[in-house]
């Protein structure tokens, strides 16, 4: 028998759901104290009891096409540690529209102790309960600007890849977390089952699932004003080379010269892409890596400063705070996944 009560998690399904997330979640939670213990041959102890609940207990049709059962209607799922919001793989409009009633029922175990999580444009299910209103959020950068629309009451910030807010009831202690779009998922996965079961447990689900736990140093998790879609080959050339180089020093000069235009057309094709010149857009990859790592390590601000290309400590901490409105330690007070 195990020495602790695992963990409930309730899974919300419903039609238009995006089945990888339903299904990842699903594994994610279930094969916490399993998979490991089963590698090394140890007694397997499950961390989470883990249900997917739809309205009425029926089977739900996912966004493609696939259909999956549910244990339970979430009617009669009275309390739990925790109710994660999936992606909507469908419009967003038509799967709220479709799925009102369970607006109630997420309002209804957000007044419990239970923490709730979205991920992606699950977020919109959050946010149209009210749970959101006056508090940080994030989703999908897709979908930023409908949702900005759409709550403004919220505030959004979808550079982040998880954002984590407390709940507004004195009567409710749980806590809320949003994922941005794909994979972050397993980012806010990680961290959930750290904070219920700790460190080494997920470091452990992370080596068995083989999820990379500190994906803070890879380019494509920057900001998303830093990769708005365009046409420019040779802009996205730059793009990539200052992503993979960014801790080194950069002339705008030498970026030019490397695709053989003057700095002057440099510039200019720069702001036509992405809207902003060479150098801010060095300096934006910079500060969202140094973002990264203030989320996941115990990191100083000369050693952070060091990482991110940055010799001089006070024109870095003035660069990040003018990005952010925060220095560097608020940052990491605030969001640092360690001080959850």
């Amino acid at each position: 028998m195990p020495y602790f009560k695992p963990f409930k998690v309730i899974i919300v399904g419903f039609d238009g759901v995006l089945g990888s997330v339903l299904a990842g979640a699903l594994d994610l939670f279930s094969f916490t104290g399993v998979s490991w213990q089963r590698f090394l041959n140890e007694a397997v102890e499950p961390r989470f009891n883990v249900q997917i609940a739809s309205l009425g207990g029926v089977d739900i049709r996912c966004s493609n096409r696939l259909i999956m059962q549910a244990h339970c209607d979430i009617k009669e799922v009275t309390e739990c540690d925790l109710l994660l919001i999936p992606t909507i793989g469908d419009s967003i409009d038509k799967v709220l529209s479709q799925n009102s009633d369970l607006i109630a029922h997420i309002k209804r175990l957000a007044n419990t102790k239970a923490d709730i999580a979205s991920n992606c444009s699950g977020a919109f299910f959050l946010a149209k309960a009210g749970l959101l209103d006056n508090k940080i959020a994030t989703t999908h950068w897709g979908y930023a600007s409908k949702f900005k629309a759409d709550f403004p009451l919220v505030d959004l910030q979808e550079n982040q890849f998880v954002t984590h807010s407390k709940t507004q009831s004195k009567d409710q202690s749980g806590n809320i977390f949003c994922a941005a779009g794909g994979s972050a998922f397993y980012d806010l996965g990680l961290l959930l089952i750290e904070r219920y079961c700790g460190r080494e447990i997920s470091t452990q689900v992370a080596k068995t699932q083989i999820i990379d736990s500190k994906r803070g140093n890879q380019n494509s998790y920057t900001n998303v004003t830093l990769h708005k879609p365009h046409s420019d080959p040779q802009v996205k050339q730059v793009q990539e080379f200052i992503e993979e180089n960014f801790k080194n020093p950069i002339q705008v000069s030498t970026l030019a010269a490397m695709i053989n235009i003057t700095p002057r057309t440099l510039n200019r094709r720069f702001q036509s892409s992405v809207a902003m010149r060479p150098i801010e857009y060095i300096q934006a990859v910079r500060i969202e890596q140094a973002k990264r790592l203030l989320e996941s390590e115990n990191v100083t601000i000369k050693s952070l400063a060091e990482q991110v290309g940055y010799d001089d400590i006070s024109s870095f901490t003035r660069l990040f705070k003018r990005a952010t409105e925060l220095t560097p330690k608020e940052y990491q007070d605030k969001f640092s996944r360690l001080a959850i």
